[in-house]
């Protein structure tokens, strides 16, 4: 039997070493081959080879294209999302929303980036009688959601369009953006700003600015937005959301960091 030398490829037992590449895999941002992985982690390739085909029949990985690029399979998404929603940390990420939702009197959500969607992990409602409802674990589309704007601007151009091309960009009221220039051009006003907004772009009469939640690499997959009517608020009176946004984003990364800590 091969011995693996890698040190990013570690464990005692055959199903530790196997969770420590599949550990390695849902770091990438983009389809490997098992020349690539051999070349990356060290490995000989029959070694790799027989635990991608391991991975590939539990349908944590997939093939793609011609048979010679991997990438994570839905089974492994769908683990993620069901850490992310049935986190054991969820009553200290609530007590943030709820504690925001008192601050600024309209409804919030926490999001996180799944596939070419935006999970909402959570969400509190406000009291005010005119309100959208969405509930934890609803999807919406990345091209037209504040969250989703934010995901979206923290990729490479070339993994952006590529997940934007998986799926029809559906045009859902007349603000939507459906070109890829509009979009991009969009995005790059998120980087430079440092939040996002949707401006009716989902929902006709829906308003919704996002901040992301800081994260320690630099990079977040986890939103935190405010939505509203727009009978009650403007464009520019979302604005004024932003410092209280961002003292709760600034409050989850602290819970994020202890929950990884402990």
């Amino acid at each position: 039997m091969d011995m693996i030398e890698s040190e990013r490829v570690e464990g005692n037992t055959p199903t530790l070493r196997l969770f420590a590449l599949l550990e390695v895999i849902a770091e990438k941002d983009s389809y490997f081959s098992l020349q690539s992985l051999s070349e990356e982690l060290g490995i000989p390739k029959p070694t790799l080879h027989r635990m991608l085909q391991q991975l590939e029949s539990a349908r944590l990985i997939i093939r793609d294209g011609d048979g010679r690029q991997y990438s994570t399979g839905r089974r492994l998404h769908q683990m993620a999302e069901k850490l992310l929603l049935n986190n054991t940390i969820h009553g200290s990420r609530r007590a943030v929303l709820r504690h925001l939702v008192e601050e600024i009197g309209e409804s919030c959500n926490i999001t996180a980036c799944s596939g070419n969607e935006v999970l909402y992990l959570d969400r509190v409602e406000t009291v005010a009688p005119l309100r959208f409802y969405l509930h934890p674990g609803s999807r919406v589309p990345l091209h037209c959601s504040a969250s989703g704007k934010l995901f979206l601007a923290q990729m490479s151009p070339s993994q952006c369009r590529r997940l934007l091309e998986a799926a029809p960009l559906e045009q859902y009221t007349p603000n939507t953006l459906t070109r890829f220039d509009a979009i991009e051009q969009e995005i790059e006003q998120v980087r430079r700003q440092g939040y996002a907004m949707d401006n009716e772009e989902f929902l006709p009469g829906l308003i919704c600015i996002a901040v992301l939640v800081p994260g320690e690499n630099g990079k977040s997959n986890m939103g935190i937005a405010a939505q509203s009517p727009i009978m009650r608020i403007t464009r520019e009176k979302a604005l004024d959301f932003l410092p209280v946004l961002r003292r709760a984003a600034d409050s989850l990364a602290e819970i994020e960091k202890a929950n990884a800590a402990a």
